[in-house]
């Protein structure tokens, strides 16, 4: 989908419904993983996060010999890359500590984060409307937060949500600067090539730093890392990554707000987990904040 011709509206509609029901399998291949393993916390987590991203980078590289980035595009693409490696280490090390509903509900806060970065980086001044919705998101994450219930003996939701806050804000850092690379003449797949490859090679080294391997995992765990590749960062990331090129960012992350939603579905059929009464009032509280913030900027 590099054609520089515009799409029709239902092909932009059908990918981003695509590509967020991708993305809404992310945290359950996590915890499908860490299951499988029996092992969780900031090590495996990263071992996670590289593995998904080296292999969606290799499955791209053949495409890397048709690229002629311009030194701008270039250096937004690998700017980006870092911001994901950023976002994939800190949301997948969350949900550690924190439940699926929590994790997902708060690192999709981007139209909230995307509206501050504007503010800062364009000098777009948020709306009355716009300051309503990030002053109602905020409450609802902060209940999040106080109440959120942890899903394992050792978890620990204050420092599983915080997780999940930095990555929103990488998340959102991301999408700002994937448009910026697109506009400034990058194809998607040459976009993602670059910001996949920048984040394997930023994260690839980080588990062995902590003493963490990438072997002597059962197959069902590399098994469950190549759906990760495929699902939620090839068809996902990708789809909203070729969106944000149509559409505005902020509409892209309001329609991500129905993973959530999904992730969460998918935790209660698949794990039984029920999130508790602070994060479901929380988490409904954020959404309705951020769905203000993104439709005042719409």
């Amino acid at each position: 989908m590099s054609s520089l011709n515009q799409p029709k509206e239902w092909q932009i509609a059908l990918i981003l419904s695509g590509g967020v029901l991708a993305i809404a399998t992310s945290a359950v291949l996590v915890r499908l993983s860490m299951q499988a393993t029996g092992a969780s916390g900031p090590g495996f987590s990263l071992v996670l996060a590289a593995s998904r991203l080296t292999l969606a980078a290799i499955v791209l590289l053949p495409n890397w010999h048709r690229q002629t980035p311009s030194p701008t595009a270039l250096r937004y693409a690998l700017t980006a890359g870092v911001a994901l490696a950023i976002h994939f280490a800190t949301w997948i090390t969350s949900l550690s500590y924190t439940t699926i509903a929590a994790s997902t509900t708060i690192v999709t806060t981007n139209p909230v984060w995307i509206a501050v970065l504007s503010w800062v980086w364009y000098g777009e001044k948020p709306s009355p409307q716009t300051g309503l919705g990030i002053s109602i998101a905020l409450a609802g994450g902060l209940v999040i937060g106080l109440g959120g219930a942890g899903t394992s003996p050792d978890a620990a939701p204050l420092l599983g949500n915080s997780l999940a806050l930095v990555g929103a804000w990488a998340a959102s850092l991301y999408f700002l600067l994937g448009r910026e690379a697109q506009q400034q003449g990058l194809s998607i797949s040459g976009y993602a090539t670059i910001a996949y490859s920048t984040a394997a090679i930023v994260l690839l080294p980080l588990p062995l730093l902590v003493g963490t391997s990438y072997t002597g995992y059962p197959l069902e765990t590399y098994g469950y890392i190549a759906l990760m590749a495929l699902l939620p960062q090839l068809i996902g990331h990708t789809s909203l990554n070729w969106a944000v090129r149509w559409v505005s960012p902020t509409l892209v992350a309001l329609v991500v707000l129905f993973e959530p939603v999904a992730s969460s579905l998918f935790g209660y059929v698949l794990f039984d987990e029920l999130p508790g009464l602070p994060v479901l009032g929380g988490g409904l509280l954020l959404l309705i904040g951020v769905a203000i913030a993104a439709v005042s900027r719409r």
